[in-house]
């Protein structure tokens, strides 16, 4: 029950008392950013899965130009990333545009990140289990490493969740992050931007 009806109600409601009380902050980040981006935009929407793998938009601060070389190809993200976008990122703010996507019903405060759509092919019968549940702006997989950890780790501990959610585990990581973003532990690989892409399971 917790999972479906009394999730996406405390989920609502804490986000509409958020966004009203940070809104302005929000704004500042937003004219900060396209100014950083060398106008390339302060958002970035991207197709993403969601809950049964239902495709929806995922909204994010940009936190990369769309700078490019001689032969048209976009540099490497480690190129593009800006001073600006490497703190918003550092700091975990460039998710909270996705609080409009927790109102929409698109994800849920806690729960598996909404990763690529292309990934969807290549996920175990048991990994693909993560999309049981809603994605979320932050998880049981982000407080125990994001993305230092191995993607097979992560699958595990985003089923893990699936079959564990409720309410003192979903407090329990809410109050796990806030320690991360701190900390700013697992931002990224060694030698990423972020995290490389997820090949398959061979």
């Amino acid at each position: 029950m917790y999972k479906n009806f009394f999730k996406r109600v405390i989920d609502f409601i804490l986000v509409f008392c958020v966004l009203t009380i940070i809104w302005p902050i929000l704004l500042l980040i937003t004219f900060w950013l396209h100014f950083a981006n060398k106008g390339a935009g302060a958002f970035f929407l991207q197709d993403r899965p969601g809950k049964k793998g239902k495709i929806f938009k995922v909204i994010k601060f940009k936190t990369m130009t769309d700078e490019r070389d001689t032969d048209g190809n976009l540099l490497p993200d480690e190129k593009r990333l800006t001073k600006v976008g490497r703190f918003v990122r550092s700091t975990s703010i460039d998710e909270l545009p996705q609080l409009i996507n927790v109102l929409k019903g698109d994800m849920a405060l806690i729960g598996p990140r909404p990763l690529l759509v292309q990934y969807l092919p290549l996920y175990s019968k048991e990994q693909i289990r993560r999309h049981e549940v809603r994605p979320g702006i932050t998880g049981w997989a982000q407080v125990n490493g994001r993305n230092a950890i191995s993607w097979t780790k992560k699958f595990e501990l985003d089923v893990w969740y699936v079959d564990h959610c409720s309410f003192l585990l979903d407090l329990k990581i809410i109050f796990l992050t806030i320690k991360k973003v701190f900390v700013r532990e697992g931002i990224s690989q060694e030698g990423q931007a972020t995290k490389e892409y997820f090949t398959g399971n061979n």
